[in-house]
């Protein structure tokens, strides 16, 4: 088990899991639907599912563009920790989960089942034909809001999709930081990548304009819905920690790249959720 939530990198849930939990609340908050703990942990478990399918995919197609790659040549695969058959096993199972739990939430969930892992696990290829594969990782981390609200509810809305949009801009943006460390690695190996077409400088001018975005998107929420002084905090935050991650990473200096990708964007999420939250809580308390 300890191999396999290494291969799925479990800690990086802390990204889209605390907004999977925001879309719940808001739509139990903005809607007539009664909270359901059965819901609740199907949401849950839907998004653990969903991201082990993801990231198994991309470790099992990546395996030989992992072992090439000094900075990756350690991960699971390449170094023997896991084999491919198994990755892949892992991989087909979390997808088989996945689809049957939503069975159990709603037939649009269920519906829409094989459109989410197509989204979430397409990723993995698209480094291989655009520099836009960024985006296409923050629109499938960018489901999680949408999703969680459609597990309660059974029909959009504008207010998840606002979040949601967020969270691509979010993701997009912190993905290109992240992939600074590649720019020489993928362009030898013609992999595209943000960095890799734009280089050092433009590429983090793009990821500020993305997290300009994402700051929008998630102030834009107030004007649709009553929300008070804790969500206010933590708007504050999670700007303030977009804000400080562009102030540790410079085109010369890529020493605090791994600080601001998981440090900077885990206190960012659930720093914004908790706050969230409690702002739900407050107000019904007033």
């Amino acid at each position: 088990m300890k191999k396999y939530l290494s291969l799925v990198t479990f800690s990086h849930t802390i990204f889209a899991m605390p907004f999977a939990f925001i879309g719940f609340f808001l739509a139990i908050n903005t809607t007539s639907n009664p909270f359901s703990w059965f819901k609740l942990l199907l949401m849950v478990l839907c998004m653990v599912l969903a991201r082990n399918a993801a990231m198994a995919f991309n470790r099992y197609l990546d395996r030989d563009i992992d072992a090439k790659n000094p900075r990756t040549k350690n991960r699971d695969i390449p170094a023997g920790k896991i084999s491919a058959k198994n990755a892949l096993l892992f991989t087909l199972l979390n997808c088989l989960l996945f689809i049957t739990a939503t069975w159990f939430i709603n037939k649009l969930c269920f519906f829409l089942s094989p459109v989410a892992l197509l989204v979430v696990l397409g990723y993995s290829v698209t480094k291989r034909f655009t520099a836009l594969c960024h985006l296409v990782l923050g629109l499938g981390l960018s489901l999680a809001p949408i999703g969680a609200y459609l597990v309660v509810t059974g029909a959009f809305a504008l207010l998840p999709i606002l979040f949601s949009l967020a969270v691509l801009c979010w993701v997009s943006g912190f993905d290109i930081i992240y992939a600074l460390q590649d720019e020489d690695f993928d362009r030898n190996e013609n992999l595209h990548s943000i960095p890799s077409y734009l280089g050092k400088k433009n590429a983090l001018m793009v990821s500020n304009l993305l997290h300009v975005l994402a700051a929008v998107f998630v102030i834009a929420p107030i004007f649709f819905t009553p929300l008070g002084w804790p969500y206010y905090i933590g708007l504050s935050i999670f700007i303030g920690m977009l804000i400080y991650q562009h102030l540790l990473v410079k085109p010369n200096d890529l020493s605090k790249v791994n600080f601001a990708f998981m440090t900077t964007n885990g206190i960012a999420s659930v720093a914004f959720a908790v706050c969230f939250l409690f702002d739900i809580y407050y107000r019904t308390q007033i």
